[in-house]
């Protein structure tokens, strides 16, 4: 009777742990949806001529504002600590929101980068100080644009154009905090290279897990 007792806790014990771990929400397993329905990005100019959207991207977004060669070492801390680690994700893309005369002082940025670096799928859009402010207060985001039309801050977008960051109603499984972020500090290279790349790594592990799951249950076998 005792073996009997013992093998059913056994068997019992383990299921009833991974069923509980299974149904928990956690912050590793989904990142929170701080802002609903962004504007998609305003019509402007691009450097290849091409448009540039929102929908169906996942996008990493950035306001460099007036003066990028200011903000020259932000654009490298950008491309080493982000961009790199996810360049190779289908639908991943670095976009960046100009004001229109920049077009010249960001080409010498980047043809700078170019030598260096892979930054094929960063893009630049160059609109309105107006079209600008319009598309960044629809983020909702904490922070502001500063007297350049710029900030350092940079923002996660999933493919519905729905701002992910940390809502400070998760406690943070590193830090045992409850932490509130909409945005991430491109000035602080720590900062991108910690809770940034591990909050994207969560958006992109959500988009294959959901594909997985929609091909399994076609019957599809695909590696992802």
């Amino acid at each position: 009777m005792k073996k009997k007792i013992v093998l059913i806790v056994l068997f019992i014990l383990p299921l009833s742990c991974y069923i509980y771990f299974s149904l928990a929400k956690h912050n590793s397993l989904f990142l929170p949806v701080i802002t609903e329905n962004v504007n998609e990005l305003p019509a402007g100019n691009t450097l290849d001529g091409k448009p540039v959207l929102l929908q169906g991207n996942i996008s990493i977004v950035g306001f460099l504002g007036d003066d990028i060669t200011k903000k020259k070492e932000t654009v490298f801390n950008i491309n080493e600590k982000v961009n790199n680690k996810y360049k190779g994700f289908t639908d991943f893309q670095v976009v960046m929101v100009m004001p229109k005369g920049e077009e010249q002082e960001v080409q010498k940025v980047m043809a700078d980068l170019k030598v260096m670096a892979d930054i094929s799928n960063w893009r630049f859009l160059f609109v309105s100080p107006e079209e600008l402010a319009a598309f960044h207060q629809s983020l909702k985001s904490k922070q502001k644009l500063d007297a350049d039309n710029g900030t350092y801050y940079l923002y996660i977008l999933d493919k519905e154009r729905r701002l992910r960051g940390r809502d400070g109603k998760t406690k943070d499984k590193k830090t045992g905090k409850y932490e509130y972020r909409d945005g991430y500090n491109s000035f602080l290279a720590a900062e991108l290279h910690n809770e940034m790349t591990d909050d994207i790594k969560i958006v992109l592990r959500e988009y294959r897990l959901a594909l997985k799951k929609n091909n399994d249950q076609k019957g599809v076998k695909r590696e992802i």
